[in-house]
């Protein structure tokens, strides 16, 4: 059976809970907050966020 030891090493098991990201027309991607909606970070380069899912097209 798989453990998720050891624990404070940094890294997250499953994806951020409430968040989604969505790709800009300028190929940036955009955290958005799925509860008001509001868009929160825009990532400077133009690789997607870590654990955050990806909202459909």
């Amino acid at each position: 059976m798989a453990k998720n030891n050891p624990p404070g090493d940094g890294h997250r098991i499953g994806a951020v809970c409430e968040r989604s990201q969505t790709i800009t027309p300028s190929g940036h991607y955009v955290k958005r907050d799925t509860q008001t909606g509001r868009f929160m970070d825009v990532k400077s380069d133009k690789t997607p966020f870590k654990g955050v899912r990806r909202e459909k097209k």
